[in-house]
Parts: structure tokens; C-alpha cells; sequence
């Protein structure tokens, strides 16, 4: 049970990595299985078979959630961007209660058992940051289509270690990194065709896809590894200040994801509605399965 449950959070932190403005990292905060995930990519060699069976089912159901949920996005943004967005709001916010009783927590066993100065800067600048972010966002994704040359592979290669390093990152997110950077369709457009060369048996198909993907995922397992053990650093030695700069982060989220996809453009009643009832699920579903992080 608790594989099929780390599979579903697997694929929801997938999911919320394809969406822009939307954090994984977040996500995983919100599911309570950010520590675990962190612990478990920067104790890798350390502690192998551990490791190795808490990331199996969270990797899995993340590629799953990657991958399907690439073909979807296309249409829900399209469609029904105001839905979607509110759904993935519930699904974020829903955890905060989570990250609260973990950061009460931490103050209890701080030095001074209370918040200081440091973790209210720490809270805002993050916070501004993340309000800040996507206003660098250009209106155009200059390379919709990728092409596998050297140098294309190189850049690939150090985007996948820059967004696999900002999707670790709660309340950052790496599709919006992306698309600053203008690889975003790019990257979304190589994972779809990839798929259709599977399916239809194509190997010419897929072979053109894995020069572009296999230099942006080797980048990212790299970027994935390093920033796992500044997190983990930052966690033991500034427990405070980092769960108030993540809730910074968090609670700035909501700006990040319709300013992004535009959402609110495309405000309707029945829309809002079918979206406040998504988002009220969605807060509920995180907060239930946050709570068995323990």
C-alpha cells in the first residue's frame, strides 16, 4: 500500500513539474515527502538499498506523471486554463498545514525556541523572489523544435541541471525556468514525439528525440544530486529559516501559476466554479496524504 501511495505522490510531483508556475518541489512538501525525498537522493551511496526503495516508487510514479501528463497539459491550458490552475492551487496550498506543524517544530528545537529576524528576511526574500520571477518571462519560447547538434546537446545539457535543480526547489518552478530560457515547448515537444515514435514502432522517430532528451537527463540527475545535498545542508544547519523561506515560496506561488498561464483571461462562471470544487479537492487530497508522510 504504501508503494502504490508513494507512486500517486510520485506522479502528482510529476505532474506538477510540467505545469508552468507550478513547484515539484512544492508539491512534495505539500505530499510530506519532501525530507524523505531529499534524504534519500543525497544518502544515494551512503545508504543504497534504503534509498534506492523510498526513490524507486516516487521516480516511477513521477515519470508516469511526466509523461502523461505532457500530452494533457497542451489541452487543459488551451481549454480550461482556469479549472486546471485552481486544481493545482488546492493541491499546493493544501499542504501548508504540514509544513507548519514542521516548522513549529523546528522552532521548538532551535536555540532561541522562537522565530527571529533571520526567518522573517528569509521569508520575504524568497517571497519576492518568487513574485518576481516570472515577470522575466518572455512572451515567446524561441526554440519550439529542438534539433539534436552538438552544441544544441551541450545547452541541453546544463538546462537539465539548471531545471532539475529549480524543480527541487519548493515553491520555484523548473517549467517556468524553462520558459524563461525559452526551452520549455522545446523540451515538452521532444517527450510527446518520443512517445508517438513508441508507439507507433519508429525507431528513426525515437532516435531523433533521445539526442535531445538523453543530454537533458543525464544534466538533470546531475542537477537533482547537488542541489539535494545543499537542501539537506540548509535543513540541518538552518532549519528555521529554510522552512520559512520554502513557505515564502509556497505562499507566493498563487501569482506564479496565473500569471503564467494567463488563466484569469478566460474567466467564466461555469469555469470558476468547476474550479473552486477542484481546488477544495485538491487542498483535501494533499492535506489527507500529507498527513501519512510519517
Amino acid at each position: 500500500m504504501k508503494f502504490i501511495l508513494d507512486t500517486i505522490k510520485g506522479a502528482l510531483i510529476g505532474i506538477a513539474n510540467v505545469i508552468p508556475g507550478v513547484s515539484g518541489g512544492t508539491m512534495a512538501v505539500s505530499l510530506g515527502i519532501y525530507n524523505r525525498l531529499i534524504s534519500s537522493i543525497s544518502h544515494l551511496f551512503k545508504d543504497f538499498k534504503k534509498s534506492i526503495a523510498t526513490l524507486i516508487p516516487i521516480l516511477l510514479g513521477c515519470a508516469l506523471g511526466i509523461v502523461g501528463f505532457s500530452y494533457a497539459i497542451k489541452y487543459l491550458l488551451a481549454n480550461q486554463p482556469l479549472p486546471t490552475c485552481l486544481a493545482f492551487l488546492g493541491l499546493i496550498l493544501g499542504g501548508i498545514p504540514v509544513l507548519f506543524k514542521d516548522m513549529k517544530e523546528g522552532i521548538k528545537k532551535s536555540k532561541n525556541g522562537r522565530l527571529t529576524a533571520a526567518n522573517v528576511l528569509a521569508f520575504l526574500l524568497l517571497f519576492a523572489f518568487a513574485i518576481a520571477l516570472p515577470l522575466l518571462k518572455s512572451s515567446d519560447d524561441t526554440l519550439m523544435i529542438l534539433t539534436a547538434t552538438p552544441g544544441t546537446m551541450i545547452i541541453l545539457f546544463f538546462m537539465g541541471v539548471i531545471a532539475s535543480a529549480t524543480m527541487v526547489i519548493p515553491g520555484v518552478s523548473g517549467s517556468m525556468i524553462m520558459m524563461i530560457l525559452g526551452y520549455y515547448y522545446g523540451i515538452i515537444n521532444s517527450i510527446t514525439s518520443f512517445i508517438d515514435g513508441l508507439k507507433a514502432g519508429s525507431i528513426s522517430a525515437m532516435a531523433a528525440q533521445l539526442g535531445i532528451l538523453i543530454p537533458f537527463g543525464i544534466g538533470a540527475v546531475l542537477g537533482i544530486f547537488l542541489i539535494s545535498k545543499l537542501i539537506e545542508y540548509l535543513f540541518e544547519r538552518h532549519t528555521v529559516s529554510t522552512y520559512a523561506a520554502i513557505l515564502g515560496l509556497i505562499l507566493s506561488s498563487p501569482f506564479g501559476i496565473f500569471y503564467n498561464t494567463n488563466a484569469l483571461a478566460h474567466f467564466t462562471i461555469p469555469g470558476f466554479l468547476i474550479g473552486i470544487i477542484l481546488f477544495a479537492a485538491g487542498g483535501f487530497v494533499t492535506w489527507y496524504m500529507g498527513r501519512k508522510h510519517a
